[in-house]
């Protein structure tokens, strides 16, 4: 049996990190600030990986972006996942010389699949992870992209079954109506559109605190959950939500320390 994995996100855009409810972003410091309130060079024992998505509205300053993961990937030994305006190869192949170990698309999945098969052809598909953010609408969970922007003319279920057949290697979903409230995750709405999928599936948008955590990792359906949540997670909340997760029975990576 494959075991379940933690994973923490972060939100970045020309120089800071930022905090998102229902993806309102709320600015709250620089790579310095990150630091000195999370020690991220020993994040590897309490996470199994980390997503940095880039979050620009409008164009992303690239090289800022690439300074920023060299550094903060320099100490980090989990594996790093980036996304965020990724359309082009030399942006997929500088972002992996930065450090980062598998690529997150969103938008592209639906404008440009050609794009997202040559990624796959070039660097596998273990190496993509498909990005889809969600919402109700009129009592309906339907697909989001251009960062929540544009809604698609389709079922959720329906999209899902699209990405699959890019062939990537596994699913972020994130929902938009749970994104930054601390709620809990939307796992009703998600069953019955992911059960049947056969892909690793990540779940986003609504932890606020270890017991969500827990609640997402026990759905047979889930095989890791994200929070993005800063604040619930200050000092050693990620490492005490691990420890909480771990004695409460579920199969998570042991990492030394």
């Amino acid at each position: 049996m494959l075991k379940k994995r933690v994973i923490f996100t972060l939100l970045y855009s020309q120089g800071n990190f930022y905090l998102s409810r229902n993806f309102r972003l709320q600015k709250v410091g620089d790579l310095r600030w990150l630091n000195e309130n999370y020690n991220f060079s020993s994040v590897s024992s309490a996470i199994d990986e980390l997503v940095i998505l880039n979050v620009s509205r409008d164009q992303i300053d690239w090289e800022d972006f690439y300074t920023m993961l060299k550094e903060m990937t320099a100490n980090i030994f989990v594996p790093i996942s980036i996304g965020g305006g990724i359309r082009n190869i030399d942006h997929a192949s500088t972002l992996l010389r930065s450090g980062a170990d598998k690529l997150v698309l969103n938008t592209s999945l639906k404008t440009d699949p050609t794009f997202v098969k040559q990624l796959i052809q070039v660097y596998g598909s273990q190496c993509i992870i498909a990005s889809v953010d969600f919402r109700n609408v009129e009592n309906k969970t339907v697909p989001f992209v251009l960062q929540g922007r544009q809604a698609l003319d389709l079922s959720l279920k329906q999209y899902l079954e699209y990405v699959c057949s890019l062939g990537v290697g596994e699913i972020y979903l994130n929902s938009i109506d749970k994104d930054g409230t601390g709620q809990g995750y939307a796992l009703k709405e998600l069953k019955s559109n992911i059960d049947t999928l056969g892909l690793p599936i990540i779940i986003a948008g609504g932890a606020g605190h270890a017991e969500h955590l827990h609640e997402g990792l026990e759905a047979s359906y889930i095989d890791a959950v994200a929070t993005a949540h800063l604040f619930n997670f200050m000092g050693s909340g990620l490492s005490d939500a691990r420890k909480f997760i771990l004695n409460l029975g579920v199969k998570l990576p042991c990492w030394s320390t």
